[in-house]
């Protein structure tokens, strides 16, 4: 027997469409700005994770999956793209998930693989669009890359951590992350 659609499903559907807008304005502008790319990659992250608080985990990887396909189609700097889906907008999501664990050294164990799983995967597929000028440095540069990557990604998470518990305060009293 067929689930019933209800207007929970259609809720959701709604809040991952516009919140999906949310992000790709924000990853267009990435495109267009001289610096901070990055930085605006990474609050267009932050609309999956009110997707997430408004309505549901549905809803946040609607967002982020929305935004992708249609970054990847239509921003003119396809890196921003790949960011976005490899890690900007999908991580704050699953970071949910791996926080429901509820035991802290699995989740650092996780979240760490989750990055260092992302950051092998943009070094040795996608270095080239990424990262032109590394390619040309001496090995070393690699090892230095993941120990400087897993820094900033620790202290990412930490940041938006705290970004989230803002945004459940003022979004989701209601909602369990």
């Amino acid at each position: 027997m067929a689930k019933r659609w209800d207007s929970s499903h259609s809720r959701m559907i709604a809040v991952g469409g516009i919140l999906a807008a949310g992000s790709l304005v924000l990853l267009w502008l990435a495109c267009l700005v001289p610096s901070g790319r990055v930085g605006l990659a990474a609050v267009a992250g932050l609309f999956p994770v009110a997707g997430v608080l408004a309505v549901g985990r549905a809803a946040g990887y609607l967002c982020w999956a929305a935004a992708g396909v249609l970054g990847l189609f239509l921003l003119p700097d396809k890196g921003i793209a790949l960011l976005y889906v490899l890690f900007l907008g999908v991580y704050p999501v699953a970071k949910g998930q791996i926080e429901a664990l509820r035991n802290k050294k699995l989740e650092w164990c996780l979240k760490l693989l989750f990055f260092n799983g992302v950051l092998t995967l943009v070094w040795f597929v996608f270095g080239e669009l990424f990262l032109p000028m590394l390619s040309h440095l001496p090995k070393l540069s690699g090892a230095v890359l993941y120990l400087a990557g897993n820094v900033l990604f620790i202290a990412y998470d930490i940041g938006l951590s705290r970004l989230i518990s803002l945004l459940y305060h003022r979004i989701g009293p209601g909602r369990r992350w």
